[in-house]
């Protein structure tokens, strides 16, 4: 905290709630994103928060000592944030050994970002991203903590800059307080707007926002907002008019105008989306403007209810916020593999908050040099740091061992990169063996050999077929998604007459957009299968109404409806299923793959997994073709489109 005696033990009772608010929103939107779509602001709220704390008590500092201690603010952040990190990283790394080694790819760079606080910028240079990681990274949360300490770094030195100045002019010390009050208002406002603007400028066109998300350029505003708000209130040293407006403040009107904040804050994580440019335009920025009205509220509820303590319940969740919040997304990560998602969500809490107690009350004291607390009863460090050492020294063991024995590529990773790898063969055999047929003198015509009927292939039952009579090439053209990629190669040997073009993150509208170039280029094969909608949009429907109506006549169309294991019935992927089971009813020369009904049945496929992949699984890669086959020879009884 500061130098200053009085102010050392000062605690705001109901900033408490702030806290809980921003971490509950945090923690719903990492265990149930769908529920909660717009759960990230509550990063926005720990940024608007800490921006007003931290600035608040240098201005405190400032005030009682007309100085500004720059080593003494670096040591007491390194003491707040590393030590809970480095614990965090030790305690978890051994938890990976229940689940699939593809959970620790690239282990040993995830640490090296968190602990050197650059995850934002490590994960903007490897296309990280909350929203299309597969395979998160067990550490990608520590990306707000790296624009934490970089805000504190440049932050802390401005501060001792500008106090430097101001005690070089001179003056009695309520004017320099009010001078530093001035210049930080005005540096805050000016560093702040800078930011929000460069935001809303870079996220302009953008499909994938991960990058103006995790920039320390451009997400620093929260915390400025809350610097701003910190030289207009403060904590112990308050302006005249603060305190006087304090005075006349009840319980019942600042407790109000904390529900107001977080109410509002509830409907921006229920209205908000991480892909949409609005949230990166005005969404964050209404965030931290609510986290501004709860501050405010707290510090007046504090004045109001002078004497009263926080319920302890409240104290405790507030206090052990920060290490919960490093804990929960990598025991999230393991557990969600192993459990359905709401039991991974309660074994994470509860583990969470077991870590985090012996972290707060235990270890950080005793490593700062303080007792550490067990309810009532103190400990000296003298008796806890040797067994503390020893369980660290274990720990990094096997985190060392561990970092040591992680894959540089996991599983799925290797799957999709030797798909693609494949698949740019086959097309350039295919452009090949096109500019051969065109230079190439014309054959006399031999008559079609006789195909034999079996059960797996289609082509023996294409007694409908319209593809001769309409110029379309025989076979089949699958275009599909990261699923099919990671099976491509066995797809394509055990689907006869196949031709394959899929890619991760594919979205219907692409799957569109290559059919189209396919059919315009004479490519597209006679039975068209579909296998997209893991990454379903919004307009799912008018995408799937595009392929349809745009299909040329003569062609026979499979959609393969798709599958994710978390997926519940307001998931697009869930819906885009749905519709797709109603059109066989509507379209005779439509049939669906129900990839989702068979692969349910089989979970042991997707044990350990993301839920959505079984790459590297040969029973998947076997069950897929089957279904493809099987789909393929219904499809061949029926007729083409008219």
């Amino acid at each position: 905290m500061v130098n200053s005696h009085a102010h050392k033990h000062l605690r705001i009772n109901w900033f408490s709630l702030v806290r809980i608010t921003g971490l509950l929103l945090v923690l719903t939107y990492h265990f149930f994103p769908h529920a909660l779509a717009g759960g990230f602001i509550g990063v926005d709220v720990f940024f608007t928060f800490s921006g007003f704390l931290i600035t608040s008590l240098m201005i405190d500092e400032f005030a009682s000592s007309q100085t500004f201690d720059l080593l003494g603010f670096y040591r007491r952040r390194f003491y707040r944030i590393v030590p809970p990190l480095v614990l965090a990283v030790l305690v978890v790394i051994p938890f990976t050994a229940l689940v699939s080694p593809d959970v620790i790819t690239g282990l040993g760079r995830q640490v090296a970002a968190a602990l050197g606080f650059v995850t934002n910028y490590f994960e903007i240079a490897t296309g990280g991203s909350y929203e299309t990681k597969f395979i998160p990274h067990l550490f990608i949360h520590t990306w707000s903590l790296a624009v934490e300490m970089h805000f504190y770094l440049v932050w802390g030195a401005f501060v001792f800059l500008l106090t430097r100045f101001i005690r070089r002019v001179g003056g009695r010390p309520s004017a320099m307080t009010v001078s530093l009050r001035m210049g930080l208002a005005l540096f805050a406002l000016a560093f702040g707007g800078a930011s929000a603007v460069l935001m809303n400028l870079r996220a302009q066109g953008l499909s994938e926002y991960s990058p103006v998300y995790f920039s320390s350029l451009t997400h620093a505003f929260p915390f400025f907002v809350g610097a701003l708000l910190a030289t207009l209130t403060g904590i112990a040293n308050r302006p005249y008019w603060f305190e006087a407006w304090g005075r006349r403040i009840h319980a019942v009107p600042a407790a109000f105008m904390m529900l107001v904040g977080a109410s509002g804050l509830l409907v921006l994580g229920l209205w908000l989306r991480f892909d949409a440019l609005g949230t990166y335009q005005y969404g964050m920025l209404l965030a931290a403007g609510l986290a501004v009205l709860m501050i405010v509220g707290a510090r007046l509820l504090h004045e109001a209810l002078a004497g009263h303590r926080e319920p302890w319940l409240v104290t405790f969740l507030a206090d052990t916020s920060y290490s919960m919040y490093l804990y929960h997304w990598p025991l999230f990560v393991v557990f969600s593999r192993l459990l359905p998602t709401w039991q991974a969500a309660l074994l994470t809490v509860v583990l969470g908050l077991v870590f985090s107690s012996l972290s707060y009350y235990v270890i950080e004291p005793v490593l700062a040099g303080r007792p550490a607390r067990l309810g009532a009863l103190r400990l000296s460090g003298r008796y806890l740091g040797l067994p503390i050492g020893a369980l660290a020294l274990a720990l990094a063991v096997v985190a060392v061992t561990t970092v040591r024995l992680a894959p540089a590529r996991s599983q799925l990773e290797q799957s999709l990169w030797v798909g693609s790898l494949y698949q740019d063969r086959d097309q350039l055999a295919d452009a090949k063996a096109q500019i051969l047929a065109v230079n190439a003198p014309k054959p006399k015509a031999a008559p079609a050999a006789p195909v034999k009927p079996t059960v797996t292939d289609y082509r023996a039952y294409n007694h409908h077929s319209q593809a001769a009579k309409n110029n379309i090439p025989a076979g089949v053209s699958i275009i599909g998604d990261s699923v099919t990629l990671g099976t491509r190669e066995y797809l394509g040997s055990h689907v006869a007459g196949s031709s394959i073009d899929a890619a991760g993150d594919r979205t219907m509208n692409l799957a569109y957009a290559v059919m189209m170039a396919q059919q315009k280029a004479n490519a597209l094969r006679e039975f068209v299968v579909i296998c997209i909608g893991t990454n379903a949009l919004d307009d799912y429907a008018t995408q799937i109404a595009k392929v349809i109506k745009d299909l040329a006549p003569g062609h026979k169309l499979i959609f393969m409806t798709p599958y994710n294991r978390e997926a519940g019935p307001t998931w697009n992927s869930t819906k885009v299923g749905e519709l797709e089971r109603k059109l066989p009813a509507k379209y005779d020369w439509i049939t669906v793959a129900d990839w989702e009904q068979v692969a349910g049945k089989h979970p042991e496929l997707f044990a350990g997994t993301d839920g959505v992949h079984f790459a590297g699984r040969r029973q998947g890669d076997i069950l897929y073709a089957q279904l493809v086959n099987t789909t393929l020879i219904q499809a061949a009884k029926q007729p083409a489109k008219p």
